[in-house]
Parts: C-alpha cells; structure tokens; sequence
C-alpha cells in the first residue's frame, strides 16, 4: 500500500527518480505540525479497472502542488514498471496532500489508490479498513461496471461516506444523467451531488478537493489515549528494513517509543517516522487520524503481520483492533526454470518477492518431468502473471509454468480430508469417499445483444443461474461456478464472445462435491506431472481428446513413433500417434535383389523399435503452455 522500492539499488521514490538517490537513503526532514482531527480526512478512490482512478489521484496531487510540475508524470503513485506497462495498479498506493480549501482553512488529505481488478480485491479491502470515505470514480461513458459494484459494496461495508464522480466527460459519448440513474438503481446511493469530471483535461478538480472536505468525515481519535495504531502493509526496503504503513487510531507515535505488535509480542524501538508525500519525507510524530510510516530496525517482513494492532511497551492498550482476514490463494501452479542449472537463481528471485506481496506463498517441489522448482499460490490468474513476468523481466529467468489448478479437498474414507494444491499428488482412489471443489458467484454485465452467448458461456462451464436482472438497459447475470473452469481462459473468452463489452466479477462462496477425476497426460508411456488436471468426469473424454490433439501439433517429430494418451487411472480415454521421422535407408541401393532393400528396412525397424524403449521425448516449454489453453 505504500510506496513500496521494487528490488534493485534504491527505494521506491528514487526508483521513481523524484528524488536522488543519496537522499532516498535519508529522507527529508519536515517540521512538526500538529494538526487538528477536524481538519484531516482519509479516503480511498475505487472504481473499475480503466474508468481513472490513478489519473484522478495525478490530478489531485498537481492541483495542490504536493509534487513540483516538473516530477509530474503519469501514473505517478504506480511505482513498478509493470503497472506502467499494463495500465493497471496492482499495490494500493498512499499519498499525503496539503490542502488550501476555498474558505480559507488548511486541511491534510490522506489518499489511497486501490486496484481495480478482481485478483487485488484484497488490497482494497485492507485500504478501506484506514479510511473513513471513498470516492466511488465512474466512467460516464460506460456506466457502473462489476467491479464497480465489487468496491462499492466493500466501500458500504466499512461504514464509509461515498462522493460519486463520473470521470470522462470531455469525451463524445459521455452521460452523466443516464450514468447518475444507473448509479441510483443498481448500486443505491443517491446521484444528485455526484461531481462530473475529467481527470485527462481536470475540469472539476477542484470540486472534488472542496467535496472531499465537505462531505467526507473526519476521522475519530483521542490525542491522551494510549497508542493504538493499525498496521495496514509493510513491505521490504534495502535500506531501512521493513517499513510499515500505520494508520494512528488513538495516542501519538513519536520517534524513540518503544513499540509492541500485540499479535506476536515482539517489541522495537522507532528509528523514524514519516509520511508519503508521495516520496518519503520524515517527520517528528504520528498523531491521532494519521496515515503514515515507521521503521523499527525490523529485518523480515513475515515479522509484521497485515491487520496487527501497534501499541507502546509500557502503559499500552489492552484489546488490539479487530484485524483483517489473512489473504488465501485460491490458484496454484508449478513454476520451474527452463534451464535446470538457474534452480538457485529462482529461489532467490521469489524470496524476494514475496518479501513485498504478503498474498504470494510458495513450497519447493519435483517434478520428474521439469526438475527442481516451486508451488506457488495466487490470487487469481492476473496476479500469476504478474509474478511470472516480474521474475522472468527483473531476474532474467526463463520459466515453465505448470497448469493452474485450485485447491480441492478431498475427503477419506477414514474421515480425514486432505487439500489437493496438485493433481499430480491425488492420493489412490480406492482410499478417497468424495471431492468437493470451490465455488464462485459469479457477476456479469453484458450488453444486451451478447446475452445469449454469455449465459452459452456459462453452461457450458457448469455454472447454475442464480439471477438475470436489468441494471438500466444491460443485463446483470449472476451465476454459481466452479473456480476450477474459470481459472484457465473464462475470462479471455468471455472478452471473445462479448467483443470487449462485458464486466465481470467474483468472490469465492465455499466448496461442493462434484464427480471429479484427475486426468493424466502419457507421453510414450511416461506421465507427464506438468499437464495432470482434476476434470469433471462428463467432460474428460473431450478435454482429453483435445489435449492429444494439441500435443500432437506441438511435440516436434523423433525418429521413432511416439503414442499420447490422456487417462483416468489405468483407463486410456484418448490416444494420438505422432508418426516417426523417416530416413531413406535405401538410398544407397541401385538396383539389387529386393531382399537387400529388405534386410536394410528391417534394420531400421528394429532400430526404431529399441529407440522408443528408451528414447527421451523432449517436449519444449511452448507446448506446456498452448496445451493448457483448451478452448481456442
């Protein structure tokens, strides 16, 4: 949530190059202040992925000259470069603006930037829990989409003040009044001072700043009480340790305090406190209703867990906050490096990634296929590419990664039940009762002349209709599917079928057994643990005739005949032959008995023959990838 330094040789404001890097080293000094709680407010900016959110905040901190003109640039709170590239925010990211309201009084703004897409739900469900308003950003172009219904309803959960503001309006097919009734039906806040703005051009900027200290409340707190202070993220920084990012609910914070994290009971002296502005500048304490950060010579992020409550040594509050629910990965899959010598430059690659991504857990495994690597857990597909890229961009190592798969509980028929993370681990069927997969509800928004093909779309991967509303003029579909058929290409071919125009969103709501099989894939004769799946039983036939068919364009020729079967236990269900490379061993013969031409071939034959007994297929790592994606 903070600024966070993506590894290399400074910290995140340099990286940004705002400041040099000598200074990010020791940020610099502002004097103490003490400010009134009436006058400070926190808020977050949530919205859909693409309807403006980072551009807003741009706007926002140019307006009130938090950064001089000439360190401004776009996406300026996106620190990695990644988030540049995609157009996306993946962190939440904090800023402190200064500002001077039109009557005359001056007021701190603590801003937080959330992610939009599904996969980062969790960062701004923490973001919420340190604030007290949102701005709820909308599109006036496209409407209130499904993630913006996703974050607003989180938004309504943790009790905040909602401003509306429908962004885009200098652009032709803007709405504002069809927008603001769609705002008032499907989400059911009131429209009527919601704020038309343009964060490209910053028409309405400035309504925005006076909405923001007018409407939203101020945060609550006693400046007497002991120190009670919410740990909202931390991350690592090659220079000072792990900072964390504190939200100040009671007391003061003052450099020297010595601090305890209640859940773990661990205590450290403050060596600095600051706040984001948004480079790091230190300043002399953290009063009641402040956002800001602190290091404590704390050396390993896992030291300082998300949600913890912050209280002194002595004289300390007694009950800690209520927390937050710890992120669970709901996709896995094997990442192995293409070159088996690079096994220790992985390793080093994903510890220091997951210094800095709490949701990013992993586990060594093998694979007697792809050697030495690891099992790493996601939060949806987005974020699997977002590590894999940032491993393969930063470190410079080529990977494999495996099939994603789910986590499935497979229960015994001595009672127990075991989590499946890998289909390449099922235990033998004859000990397991049942298996239940997770389930998600599903929300979809779709222009009416895609309907069709969308709830096609569905049924097709299982799903149970649960709901067809209208919001406005679209449709507003609601469905129960499995995450196991949604985690490969649901939304890339929902993307497909709809030309771009739909919206989609879920959360997990539980498990449910279901007549699942694992597949595995035999490549002349031997299983090949990267592309063993858990399918429904109806559909392995067809899956596995698909993934024969696909091995067999991808798996170049050998000189010998290679046979690839999908099967279920010691049943084939599917089988293709990829037909040998042919030598003209006759070449040499001119004319002759027909018996020279004979012996010659059976030769060869038998040649062929002991090569496939002991030949090596080498599968090369695009077709790992393409034969995952079944339905193109």
């Amino acid at each position: 949530m903070g600024q966070r330094p993506v590894f290399g040789n400074c910290d995140a404001g340099a990286r940004r190059g705002l400041i040099p890097i000598a200074k990010a080293r020791n940020p610099p000094h502002i004097p103490a202040m003490s400010t009134d709680l009436s006058h400070i407010r926190n808020f977050s900016i949530v919205a859909h992925i693409d309807h403006g959110k980072s551009t807003l905040a741009d706007r926002l901190i140019q307006a009130t000259n938090t950064v001089a003109d000439r360190d401004m640039k776009e996406q300026l709170l996106d620190a990695m470069d990644i988030e540049r590239e995609r157009g996306i925010t993946i962190k939440a990211n904090t800023v402190r603006i200064d500002y001077e309201a039109l009557n005359g009084e001056h007021y701190v703004l603590n801003l937080i930037d959330t992610p939009g897409h599904v996969d980062f739900a969790y960062e701004v469900s923490r973001s919420m829990r340190a604030v007290e308003g949102s701005l709820l950003v909308v599109d006036s172009t496209q409407g209130v989409e499904a993630q913006t219904l996703a974050n607003v309803y989180q938004a309504i959960d943790a009790d905040h003040e909602i401003v509306p503001v429908f962004n885009k309006i200098d652009l032709p097919a803007s709405d504002v009044s069809r927008v603001a009734e769609q705002v008032e039906d499907v989400i059911g806040i009131d429209a009527s001072g919601a704020i038309p703005v343009s964060a490209k051009t910053g028409e309405g900027i400035r309504e925005v700043l006076e909405a923001i200290v007018h409407h939203l409340p101020a945060p609550q707190g006693t400046r007497d009480a002991p120190l009670k202070a919410m740990l909202v993220d931390s991350w690592y920084d090659p220079y000072l340790g792990v900072v964390v990012l504190v939200r100040i609910m009671d007391g003061v914070l003052k450099k020297g305090d010595r601090i305890k994290m209640m859940q773990t009971g661990a205590v450290y002296p403050v060596d600095r406190i600051g706040v984001f502005r948004p480079q790091m500048a230190r300043i002399d304490e953290l009063g009641p209703g402040e956002i800001g950060f602190l290091t404590a010579s704390i050396k390993q992020v896992r030291d300082t867990k998300v949600g913890d409550t912050i209280t002194t040594e002595k004289k300390g509050v007694e009950t800690p906050l209520p927390g937050f629910k710890p992120s669970q990965p709901v996709v896995f899959c094997g990442l192995f490096p293409v070159d088996s010598a690079e096994f220790e430059d992985l390793r080093d690659a994903i510890e220091k990634l997951a210094l800095n991504d709490a949701s990013f857990s992993y586990e060594m495994e093998t694979s007697a296929a792809l050697g030495f690597g690891f099992r790493c857990g996601f939060l949806g597909l987005l974020h699997l590419e977002v590590v894999r890229d940032r491993i393969e961009r930063e470190y410079d190592i080529d990977l494999i990664t495996t099939a994603p798969s789910v986590v499935y509980h497979v229960y015994m028929r001595d009672g127990s039940m075991q989590e499946l993370h890998n289909p390449a681990d099922m235990p033998d069927l004859t000990h397991v009762a049942h298996i239940e997969e997770p389930r998600i509800k599903a929300t979809i928004l779709v222009p009416d002349e895609f309907l069709g093909d969308v709830l096609k779309l569905c049924q097709d991967r299982r799903g149970i209709q649960l709901e067809l509303t209208y919001a406005g003029s679209r449709p507003l579909v609601v469905y129960d599917l499995p995450l196991n058929e949604v985690v490969f290409d649901f939304y890339d071919r929902l993307k497909s079928v709809t030309k771009g125009y739909a919206s989609f969103d879920y959360a997990l709501t539980g498990y449910r057994q279901d007549n699942l099989v694992k597949m595995q894939v035999l490549v002349n004769d031997e299983p090949v643990d990267a592309l063993s799946m858990m399918v429904h039983r109806d559909r392995a036939e067809l899956r596995g005739r698909a993934m024969c068919e696909k091995l067999k364009d991808l798996i170049p020729r050998h000189m010998f005949k290679i046979p690839i079967q999908a099967a279920i236990g010691g049943k084939v269900i599917a089988r293709e032959t990829l037909s040998a490379l042919r030598k003209d061993v006759t070449a040499k013969c001119y004319g002759g008995d027909a018996t020279r031409k004979r012996k010659l071939l059976d030769k060869q034959k038998a040649g062929k023959k002991k090569m496939r007994q002991f030949g090596k297929v080498d599968i090369p790592q695009e077709a790992f990838i393409s034969a995952l994606k079944m339905d193109s």
